[in-house]
């Protein structure tokens, strides 16, 4: 760029004097513009080194194959190790920068090119694990019949990290620029000298040596005292609520017995992790959910639901975060049903609002109203902050005369609309009286089905007079 930069300058010389035809506020443009393309040039002289490619990461080794074998007493041997991960490949050194053509006698500070920094080394290759073996047998003596080989491939080598470029060092580091204002001979021509420096280059940055691979891990080992192979199994299911109404869904798990020793049962020399599976029994159920929810299940067609058999049995049933669902499950003749009674999205169980602030003294109430209509099913529990502030005798700052739980006998619902009973908590009757400033804060505790959330109701505004006859 500088070098074409310095190719132009013959035609740029060439312009301005062309322009000396011009009137003179037009011919004024080209020193200015000269100067700044000179300035530019002498700070940024020469070129940085740049940075050289990192290596290439190796690649992983490959995984030992699975294997599944019925035993006779005959003798077996198998190697089902992992293959190793690939060394990573060195990075590429900084490329040198261009340092000729320091610039000379300039009125400002200039720093040389930097060297290239080096780059890194690639990441060393993962080994491949080895593989696992299922055995099924009559006679567990057979397995000793059995050499098996399964160990992990070794992890590869990271690469090295590659060094980096020496910065340029000036030619000349300082030098000295006089300028002179005012007409010679006169009283008001003064000279100043000042000095400026070149700073030699930054060198460039050696490269980080690449990680070595991690080392595959051990194959396992799988017994199962049958001649017959095992069926798969589907202890887990994922699907639309509408997918598991009224109509059972099989569930089925193959459980095992983790246990120690699995070389004591193989022949000598065999290597394979120690702990084994050891298959204990078949676990089948079926599944069906039970709609009692008031609105229809088509408006939850989207939703899904999580069921799955454990060791025990027993079948877990989980809906997603935004469905907030109430029921109960009952298992009978290798069937389990989850009636749900009550469903509920997330969305519409925090919308609580204020919908009167009403009376004084003992009879002072604040009532709030769900929107959501939905009050009859999720459990709410309230706590508040009350506040009061008294500006009749001037400026005052609001007071904290409550914070605390709301007892459950101050506490009405009917249907979606709860009175909170403030005139009968532990208030000073001061701050209850009308005129007083008040602010108010509720958190209100929804829960339903072993989920809950909170949500915070802020309220401000003056206690006004007590209604007649109350």
């Amino acid at each position: 760029m500088h070098k074409g930069f310095r190719n132009k300058l013959p035609l740029l010389f060439t312009f301005c004097l062309f322009t000396n035809f011009l009137p003179a506020s037009d011919s004024l443009l080209c020193p200015v513009f000269a100067s700044e393309g000179y300035y530019k040039l002498a700070r940024n002289y020469g070129t940085d080194g740049r940075t050289g490619s990192s290596g290439r990461s190796g690649r992983d080794g490959s995984s030992g194959q699975n294997q599944n074998i019925f035993v006779n007493g005959s003798p077996v041997n198998l190697d089902l190790s992992g293959t190793d991960g690939e060394d990573g490949e060195d990075g590429e050194p900084g490329y040198r920068p261009h340092c000729r053509n320091q610039p000379y006698n300039v009125s400002h500070d200039i720093n040389a090119p930097d060297g290239g920094s080096g780059g890194d080394g690639g990441k060393g290759g993962d080994g491949g694990n080895g593989g696992s073996i299922t055995v099924y047998y009559t006679n567990l003596a057979d397995l000793r019949n059995i050499f098996v080989r399964a160990t992990g491939g070794e992890g590869g080598r990271g690469g090295r990290g590659a060094s980096g470029t020496d910065g340029c060092k000036c030619r000349r580091r300082k030098w000295e620029v006089q300028t002179c204002e005012g007409t010679p001979g006169t009283p008001n021509y003064k000279c100043t000298n000042k000095v400026y420096r070149c700073s030699d280059g930054s060198d460039g940055r050696d490269g980080s040596d690449g990680r070595d691979g991690r080392d595959g891990s051990l194959g396992t080992l799988s017994i199962v005292n049958s001649k017959q192979p095992l069926a798969d199994d589907n202890p887990t299911v994922k699907l639309a609520i509408s997918e598991l109404t009224n109509k059972p869904f099989k569930l089925s798990k193959n459980k095992w017995n983790i246990r120690p020793g699995a070389l004591s049962l193989l022949a000598p020399g065999s290597a394979i992790a120690d702990n084994y599976r050891e298959f204990e029994v078949r676990l089948e159920e079926a599944f069906q959910i039970v709609w009692q929810e008031r609105q229809p299940i088509t408006s939850f067609a989207n939703e899904v639901v999580t069921v799955n058999l454990n060791d025990s049995k027993q079948v877990e049933v989980n809906f997603s975060e935004d469905l907030w669902v109430d029921g109960s499950s009952k298992s009978e003749a290798n069937v389990t049903t989850f009636t749900v009674n009550y469903a509920i999205p997330k969305k519409d169980v925090t919308r609580l609002a204020v919908a009167e602030f009403a009376d004084a003294g003992q009879n002072l109430n604040l009532k709030i109203v769900d929107l959501a209509a939905k009050s009859d099913a999720i459990n709410t529990q309230f706590r508040v902050k009350f506040r009061a502030k008294d500006t009749s005798y001037g400026f005052s700052d609001y007071k904290t005369e409550y914070e605390g739980d709301i007892p459950n006998e101050f506490v009405t619902r009917d249907y979606n609309r709860f009175t909170l009973a403030l005139g009968k908590l532990k208030i000073d009757n001061d701050a209850l009286r009308s005129g007083m400033n008040v602010q108010i804060e509720v958190i209100a505790t929804r829960s339903l089905g072993g989920r809950s959330a909170k949500q915070t109701i802020r309220w401000q505004g003056v206690v006004r007079k007590a209604r007649r006859g109350v």
